[in-house]
């Protein structure tokens, strides 16, 4: 999409908007005092001027980079420093200019320490984080544009969200993009090499991307935030090698190791696995931040021991997925429980609950199926507390994309892979649902301009929605005014999103399916409290 925001500013608007950015860059702490000189000299030098603004700067206070800087890409675009006006161009911009007004990696790292032993490492965290937004890393005025509501079930309120952060692509940069040859640096969106590199049509810029080294394991670690976060301080916390995804013994070290180091934070990993796991696989990393999910204020509906590991109790947690909750105050006796428990689901096979741990194939190849998505916290009493949510990701004839997906019949909500944010009870529904869901609802009113029955053709732009749309309207009528349709559609798409948890699950939520629950903790020796 190209885009021109206002009147391309004159030169001597374009220098008094440098010297206001300046003043930004100073009043967020992005820019020393002693730097100033440094990020004025940088800017005039990418604008092309030999001399700032030589006339007054208005004394004035804002937290809000995009004010500053939309007028500022329009004089760049018009200059020629991008080859044209479309949002990745103006982005790969953005990220260029507030580069120029940020520390070094090297000296945002030692800032951060030096914060975290002067005033906790809550500050720090808190410091870190707005830094990251005040850069316009963090893309706050577009994470504003998120469809946000809470949807009530006897699990408790799950959280429901449509992406409307993440830009589209221009028609003229997907044609490129099939064109262009493929890059192999970055090796990957995460990896710590993409701090401070300038992005393509086909890779965002990270100038102004800064990391914090971890020590996780003993090995090399990076904590960053989010560009596009779905909830507060969002974070991704990467390995420094780039190695795929894997969930072992170790992986529950690494995150005890980071709720110690980060005790106010969660942290969780995706699965390893496809369907199952997350859009990037490639290269291992955790997602932290400081939020409390609908799941972890879930109850625990039944308590567990295991004599091999005493201190520790093992729950079943009240949710539409298969969720074990181990707790204990010694760290050891936590780790090895987790790690019975995952030893034991990675072999294991219940072929009523269509739970099968591998598939076989000619030659001796195996195909695994078993693995769990991790969640760890370190509570207030001293505790560890560990959540293990079961999954499997096979398939049938009768469910191609996954017999622990969602199902076909979700597909127009939801159809991608259900990930560590989804699973904890926060959905992440596609943007397209923004204009879908508000067409739906007009049809639930009298202002509808056909009939519900029009949606059964097959080239109906909303065809996929009719029979839930007919369901609702059969439930609801369709007398309802803008605002009760309104509500009918985020109360019918939050249902819809606890049915795609619901197949996500395991262990059904029926009798059967707690007797196989309860048959597979026999399997590793834990016992009704």
């Amino acid at each position: 999409m190209s885009i021109a925001t206002q009147a391309t500013p004159s030169n001597e608007e374009a220098l008094l908007l440098i010297e206001r950015l300046l003043a930004f860059a100073q009043q967020q702490e992005l820019l020393h005092e002693l730097d100033l000189s440094y990020g004025r000299n940088a800017l005039l030098d990418l604008f092309g001027f030999n001399e700032p603004y030589g006339g007054a700067v208005p004394d004035e206070m804002t937290d809000n980079a995009s004010e500053l800087l939309e007028p500022l890409l329009d004089y760049g675009c018009s200059i020629g420093l991008v080859p044209d006006w479309t949002t990745t161009q103006r982005d790969l911009l953005d990220a260029r200019i507030m580069g120029l007004l940020m520390p070094r990696p090297s000296e945002a790292a030692a800032c951060f320490r030096e914060r975290a032993e002067r005033e906790g490492l809550s500050s720090a965290t808190s410091a870190f984080y707005r830094m990251n937004i005040a850069s316009n890393y963090i893309r706050m005025d577009r994470i504003a544009r998120n469809l946000y509501w809470q949807h009530d079930t006897s699990y408790g309120s799950l959280e429901m969200t449509i992406n409307l952060s993440k830009p589209e692509k221009d028609p003229q940069e997907i044609a490129k993009l099939r064109t262009m040859p493929q890059s192999h640096y970055p090796s990957c969106l995460l990896c710590a090499n993409n701090v401070g590199y300038a992005g393509r049509i086909d890779h965002p810029a990270r100038q102004n991307l800064r990391v914090l080294p971890l020590q996780l394991g003993g090995e090399d670690w990076y904590f960053q935030y989010s560009p596009y976060v779905y909830y507060n301080e969002h974070s991704i916390v990467l390995k420094a090698a780039h190695e795929p995804m894997s969930i072992s013994h170790d992986t529950f070290v690494r995150l005890l190791d980071f709720v110690e180091q980060f005790p106010h934070y969660f942290i969780g990993s995706n699965a390893d696995l496809p369907i199952v796991g997350g859009s990037i696989l490639s290269h291992d990393h955790f997602q932290a931040g400081r939020h409390e999910f609908p799941m972890e204020t879930a109850k625990v509906e039944a308590e567990f021991t295991n004599a091999a590991c005493p201190g520790v109790s093992i729950g079943i947690v009240e949710w539409p997925m298969s969720v074990l909750r181990l707790n204990g105050a010694s760290r050891s006796a936590v780790l090895e429980a987790a790690n019975e428990i995952l030893d034991a689901w990675r072999g294991y096979c219940d072929e009523a609950a269509e739970v099968l741990a591998w598939t076989e194939y000619e030659g001796g190849r195996r195909e695994a199926h078993n693995t769990v998505t991790p969640i760890a916290r370190l509570r207030d009493n001293g505790e560890y507390e560990l959540d293990l949510v079961l999954r499997n990701n096979r398939t049938s004839p009768e469910h191609p994309d996954g017999i622990f997906h969602p199902h076909r019949n979700l597909h127009h909500i939801k159809k991608e892979n259900i990930g560590l944010i989804e699973v904890m009870g926060l959905a992440v529904l596609p943007g397209r649902l923004s204009e879908e869901l508000k067409s739906l609802s007009m049809y639930l009113t009298p202002d509808a301009v056909e009939d519900i029955e029009r949606l059964g053709q097959t080239g109906h732009p909303l065809h996929k929605h009719g029979e839930w749309l007919a369901s609702l309207a059969e439930n609801h009528g369709t007398a309802n005014s803008v605002a009760q349709a309104w509500a009918i559609m985020q109360h019918g798409t939050g249902e819809r999103f606890l049915n795609v948890l619901t197949d996500a699950g395991v262990f059904k939520r029926t009798e059967q399916g707690r007797a196989s629950f309860h048959q597979f903790l026999a399997s590793v020796g834990a016992s009704p409290k």
